[in-house]
């Protein structure tokens, strides 16, 4: 299927293999944001007039959506936040900052993003808790019979990528989260690698907290979403307090909060960007999200039989299921690649990819990541590997 149409950017003939950190945007996400600012831009829960209210009613059905989305039981467990890496924060210190105490111990991998991993360093400094580290296979993936190992009657809490944006291995989440629940162990699911990829249900994981962002979803920048169930959010201590979020307040400093999801939603959302991510998951569901997923994975393994025959290139995740590939080039430095592949019109990933720790198992501290979603194709990948199968890609590079 040929998206150029959808996505204007591809017809100035790039090549797109970043789309982990974002995704390209359809014309109909751009349009209705375009709308909103042309039509009825007016502020939320703010105005009693039309375009005021029209507003509150686009967010509220956007809020419909992304719980009808992900299968969550209600609306008000769906919070909008300015990305995954707020959500995550709001999770670790709003409610485990004070549900965590002396001695206990919170799991989670070396292979997290910073997003996870930071907001937990400091949650465990100001609750004297431990973090431990599950043990990783050789292949750098996570089982259940490892998480049963990490786990002491101290555990509090496992806190994963369901995908890691690295490797890509594709957590056992579901039973994980089982295994936990049996031990009262809460679990908390960075979803920024899954739920855009592949058909997600909160209810059927039966998980306690999950986070992700719109942007790496076809929607626009600065929106995210914080799911938690109603019992936990009820006891979410807010981290920001303002306009907006509040029922009552006096000069005695008697204050009173609405309730969720009002009550974690302080100040003027992201008006334009909410209405925007309605459309990316109209988009979404138009392709069907099990479309989406089987398209990926066959799309890699084309990728994975045609650069295993490059002599020069290092594949570090050829069996994960799913559009992320890690390698290097032997004797290459990876921004040199990244260079190289830059004057070809190829748009890849390199660095440590916010996953700093996980270079302490991987042995390597910068990789370089092709990561697909369903608009790219075989010819990008032919471009690639094309382009890689050169023995001069310093010298290329300078």
């Amino acid at each position: 299927m040929n998206f150029n149409k959808d996505f204007k950017i591809l017809s100035s003939g790039i090549t797109y293999l970043d789309n982990c950190a974002t995704t390209l945007k359809p014309s109909v996400v751009i349009d209705e944001i375009n709308d909103y600012y042309t039509n009825y831009c007016a502020n939320a829960h703010r105005g009693d007039y039309d375009l005021s209210r029209k507003v509150d009613e686009k967010i509220s059905e956007t809020r419909e959506k992304v719980a009808y989305f992900i299968n969550a039981k209600d609306s008000k467990e769906i919070i909008f936040t300015s990305g995954a890496t707020e959500s995550l924060n709001i999770i670790i210190k709003g409610f485990f900052g004070n549900y965590l105490k002396d001695g206990d111990e919170i799991l989670t991998t070396k292979a997290e993003h910073a997003s996870l991993i930071l907001p937990w360093f400091e949650v465990a400094k100001t609750t004297n808790s431990k973090i431990k580290y599950i043990d990783l296979n050789p292949d750098l993936t996570v089982t259940l019979d490892n998480v049963k190992k990490a786990i002491s009657k101290k555990t509090k809490v496992i806190s994963l990528a369901h995908i890691t944006n690295v490797i890509g291995d594709v957590r056992p989440i579901k039973e994980i989260i089982k295994y936990a629940h049996e031990n009262n162990i809460l679990v908390v699911i960075d979803a920024a690698q899954s739920v855009p990829h592949e058909k997600i249900d909160v209810t059927f994981l039966d998980v306690d907290f999950l986070a992700f962002s719109a942007h790496k979803m076809l929607g626009p920048t600065g929106v995210g979403v914080l799911y938690g169930k109603t019992k936990y959010l009820n006891d979410l201590k807010p981290l920001i307090t303002g306009g907006g979020m509040n029922a009552f307040f006096d000069s005695l400093m008697n204050v009173e909060y609405k309730d969720i999801p009002e009550k974690l939603e302080p100040g003027t959302p992201n008006v334009s960007g909410i209405i925007g991510f309605s459309k990316a998951i109209d988009y979404l569901n138009a392709l069907g999200m099990e479309n989406v997923h089987k398209y990926e994975v066959d799309l890699k393994k084309y990728m994975i039989s045609r650069l295993s025959k490059l002599k020069n290139v290092v594949i570090y995740n050829k069996d994960i299921p799913n559009g992320i590939i890690t390698f290097n080039v032997n004797g290459v430095f990876a921004q040199d690649v990244a260079a190289y592949l830059n004057k070809k019109g190829i748009c890849v990933r390199v660095g440590s990819h916010c996953a700093k720790i996980l270079s302490e198992v991987l042995g390597v501290k910068n990789t370089c990541r092709a990561s697909l979603y369903f608009y790219n194709t075989k010819e990008d990948v032919d471009k690639l590997v094309d382009a890689l199968d050169n023995d001069n890609i310093l010298y290329d590079s300078l």
